[in-house]
């Protein structure tokens, strides 16, 4: 089983451990990732607020050049985990299929640069594809180390499953919450899995960015969640980073560790942790909750 692989800017920046432990854990798998060759950046949220036509021949390129590489891998399929990438990735092919005029210029730009885009290649979520193609049972069966000691809030963010709900419910996503029970942990039912965590915000309107940021978490452990995992780095950063001044600004203490979905499925696949990024985390989750006794009383395996 193979596919192409779309990393990101940020994957090579900021989401660094997202990257390490997407490949860790689909390594283990036995699924192989071949990165895409020649690879610019998507296209971001960013630049579709000052030339959306910009982004999309950005993004297009990108698509072209997965249909270029698909035969040599043997795959329709591109996996792009960060979730905006997914998003823009997604959104241009819609738009190119969906409007003509828009469809025109960026075809007609691909052709200057000697580029050629049909719309067979196909863009896919790392939950996707190991929820529905690798499956749970395969996933189960490589748990070494049950994550028992975990509650876990799953934060799917807003680009994911908004607004086009390819693979999960776009209102109640659930891929992230099966992926995490198969893992060992207890899955926390909270209302705002698909909500806002503020984005960029938190460098343009720092209050208004810090302030969402601090809802989801106060929420997450409201519901009894001693862990959030998503799938984001974006969200995984400002949800990280900006804990201190969350306690600052609202007087409640918030220890929460935000990390990837991917990170808890390396843990409970018995992997080196340097392997995963956690050293990468400034949140780091306490030792004893991932040393926790399983529910027959013995101590999980390392």
């Amino acid at each position: 089983m193979n596919y192409l692989y779309f990393p990101g800017c940020s994957l090579n920046g900021t989401g660094k451990a997202y990257n390490e432990s997407v490949k860790a854990v689909f390594e283990t798998l036995g699924v192989g990732l071949h990165e895409l060759e020649d690879w610019n950046c998507c296209g971001a949220t960013a630049y579709m607020a000052i030339s959306e036509l910009k982004a999309f021949a950005l993004s297009a390129r990108n698509l072209a050049l997965a249909e270029e590489q698909m035969g040599k891998v043997g795959t329709i399929d591109m996996i792009a985990p960060c979730a905006a990438c997914y998003l823009v990735l997604s959104k241009t092919q819609h738009y190119l299929a969906e409007y003509d005029e828009i469809g025109k210029k960026i075809h007609s730009a691909l052709e200057t640069a000697g580029l050629h885009y049909e719309g067979k290649i196909r863009i896919r979520h790392p939950l996707d594809v190991l929820v529905n193609d690798i499956g749970i049972d395969k996933i189960k069966a490589l748990v070494k180390h049950p994550l028992s000691g975990l509650k876990v809030a799953s934060y799917y963010g807003c680009q994911i499953v908004r607004p086009y709900s390819t693979f999960d419910n776009q209102n109640d996503p659930q891929s992230m919450d099966i992926l995490v029970q198969a893992l060992g942990a207890k899955s926390v039912d909270w209302p705002l899995k698909t909500r806002c965590c503020g984005g960029s915000l938190t460098g343009t309107i720092e209050d208004v960015g810090v302030r969402l940021c601090y809802i989801l978490l106060n929420e997450a452990q409201k519901r009894g969640a001693n862990i959030m995992a998503t799938a984001c780095p974006l969200c995984q950063f400002n949800l990280e980073c900006y804990q201190g001044q969350m306690r600052k600004s609202f007087d409640k203490n918030i220890g929460l560790s935000t990390v990837y979905f991917t990170q808890l499925m390396g843990l409970a696949f018995g992997l080196d942790k340097h392997k995963l990024g956690m050293q990468r985390l400034f949140v780091p989750p306490k030792d004893e909750m991932l040393t926790a006794k399983s529910e027959g009383g013995q101590h999980a395996r390392s």
